[in-house]
């Protein structure tokens, strides 16, 4: 499992080799708890803005504090193979904390990406990523698609039956 704590070294040693062939990272995160097509095209895109996509994902721990205690759906390694069986995603990073500040700290990534919903004065980790030269980008979201408007649908299936 790549977590931060186990990633440190790897992301340092990748994190120069990209930058030694000039490579440009990409970041963003989430939950990515119920994969849909709006995660999908934000992901695409994200990776089209660069070399090397990174996607921080939260920890089940981090879920839970964020969503609830009816969350996650998926635990945290079922989360991780999906986003990394994606042909765009080249790494994805489990954290435990309940924003991914410390992680793009870590990272330094040339371009912070998010979806549509956010504004960029609410993106954590905007502000380092611009200090250091980078750039926010943010990805149009595809509307009423969402992981909490899927589970809603299925919960009011499941009460016809």
């Amino acid at each position: 499992m790549n977590t931060e704590s186990g990633m440190k070294v790897l992301s340092k040693v990748s994190r120069k080799w990209l930058r030694k062939k000039n490579k440009k990272i990409v970041f963003t995160n989430g939950c990515f708890d119920v994969l849909h097509v709006g995660h999908i095209h934000i992901l695409r895109e994200s990776s089209g803005l660069g070399d090397y996509l990174i996607v921080g994902l939260n920890s089940d721990a981090s879920v839970k504090r964020i969503k609830g205690d009816s969350r996650p759906i998926n635990n945290q390694e079922d989360r991780a193979e999906i986003l990394r069986s994606l042909k765009f995603v080249d790494e994805v990073i489990i954290f435990d904390e309940d924003t991914p500040e410390k992680l793009i700290k870590n990272l330094n990534p040339q371009i912070l990406t998010k979806g549509g919903d956010y504004e960029k004065n609410s993106i954590v980790g905007a502000d380092y990523v611009q200090s250091i030269g980078g750039e926010v980008r943010i990805i149009p979201s595809l509307p009423n698609k969402s992981s909490s408007s899927i589970i809603q649908k299925i919960a009011m299936n499941l009460r016809k039956i």
